[in-house]
């Protein structure tokens, strides 16, 4: 190895992403010191260095979920009745939440958190709702799981109206008391609001007066007119705040004709606006009223990223709620289902791959993410030996390190074939 500094912990024989041939991952206090190609008898492994042998198995940096709604995960008993789309969801938990406390909050948002750190996750972007219903109370429990969590997983929360600001009074108030008590970024939701322009304005006005980062929920409908990320771009840029906003959703865009996304795509790559596509709670309550010939209603993120040098990312959202009753946290699962419902095949499983790791890394701007020198040693390894094999069958992690520590160690099932 190259490196001058005694490792103390090396991880051998890793597949890494695009390149040929084995490697070598060195850990020193958390972070990764060095980086080669694998070698017999390497003097660190030989000087009794604590290894794990990745077995030929690929190596990624640690998933990252760039939108999770923690608070409000696991309501099951809120998705039982005929479904009624958006609408229907947000007023079952709306009718839910005002019965909300810290410990149902924080019992629920651990069971999920538990699910995605076992699934590879180790850095989330979760929103909480604040407003009169609930208060502070979620807040207070998903700062709990903040902490307490630290050991596995970097957990940001971003604060924001669900129902709305202006029709909502006392909501505003609220927000700046979390954002004053350690919430990190700040969230929107203008489709909900009453005046969605006038949401629009005091969100960009706090996050500038704060210096924080913006995270919308924005356009969920497929109806191609009225696109308010258009306004949210204009602002973007008007307050020089490029690379610090994120749209969430943006279902608008799947029903553009060609020339109108064009102008979308454009309009987002100039003013540095990334967005998230958000596949089972997009598929979940879209087109409910197709009887044939189903819209998908996902905004098609890979073609930002890939035809246009946008940012975006691919997230889980809700889990087992009345946005989307299904879930079990794998980011990984998340990029295949977008694969299949946007018919994306296997020369670009390597960019799905991304946007469930570097291109939410760049969105959540964490610092020297990857598997480089000097970056954080937050890694896992799959049971797959490439990045194409490793999507199109959900492999399962069987390994995470958060800060060079062993976060979870899973055990792969074998056949009990028959002795005689």
């Amino acid at each position: 190895m190259s490196h001058t500094l005694k490792p103390e912990l090396v991880i051998i024989n890793a597949v890494l992403p695009d390149l040929p041939g084995l490697y070598s991952v060195a850990v020193r206090k958390g972070n990764i010191i060095a980086v080669d190609l694998q070698r017999d008898n390497d003097p660190a492994v030989a000087a009794g260095v604590a290894t794990e042998d990745a077995n030929g198995r690929l190596v990624l940096p640690g998933f990252v979920d760039s939108h999770v709604h923690l608070d409000k995960s696991c309501l099951m008993s809120c998705c039982q009745g005929p479904g009624d789309g958006l609408k229907g969801a947000i007023e079952a938990v709306s009718r839910a939440k005002g019965s909300f406390t810290m410990d149902d909050v924080y019992s629920r948002g651990a069971k999920t958190l538990e699910k995605a750190i076992l699934q590879g996750t180790t850095h989330m972007r979760t929103h909480v709702e604040v407003d009169p219903r609930v208060g502070l109370r979620s807040f207070e429990a998903i700062k709990a799981l903040k902490q307490d969590y630290a050991y596995a997983i970097d957990l940001s929360i971003c604060v924001f109206p669900q129902e709305g600001l202006t029709n909502d009074p006392g909501t505003e108030s609220l927000l700046l008391e979390a954002l004053d008590n350690g919430a990190d970024l700040i969230g929107g939701c203008p489709y909900t609001d009453s005046d969605p322009q006038a949401q629009i304005d005091r969100i960009f006005d706090i996050a500038t007066e704060r210096n924080i980062d913006i995270d919308f929920h924005l356009d969920f409908d497929i109806d191609p007119k009225g696109a308010l990320l258009f306004e949210i771009c204009r602002q973007t840029t008007s307050h020089s705040w490029k690379g610090r906003v994120t749209i969430g959703h943006v279902t608008k865009l799947s029903a553009m004709d060609e020339q109108a996304f064009q102008e979308a795509a454009n309009c987002l790559t100039a003013s540095g606006v990334a967005v998230t596509a958000l596949p089972a709670t997009d598929l979940y309550l879209n087109g409910r009223n197709h009887s044939f010939n189903t819209p998908r209603g996902i905004a098609p993120v890979h073609r930002l990223v890939s035809q246009y040098n946008a940012q975006a990312s691919l997230a889980t959202n809700n889990v087992l709620n009345p946005f989307t009753p299904f879930g079990d946290c794998s980011l990984l699962r998340i990029a295949n289902l977008y694969a299949n419902a946007m018919h994306v095949g296997p020369e670009e499983f390597g960019l799905c791959l991304e946007l469930v790791t570097y291109q939410p890394s760049r969105i959540m701007r964490l610092v020297d993410y990857g598997i480089h020198p000097g970056a954080p040693a937050d890694l896992i390894i799959l049971d797959a030996t490439d990045t194409s094999s490793a999507l199109a069958e959900i492999s399962p992690v069987i390994a995470a390190f958060k800060n060079g520590r062993l976060s979870f160690r899973r055990t792969l099932p074998t056949l009990c074939r028959p002795t005689h």
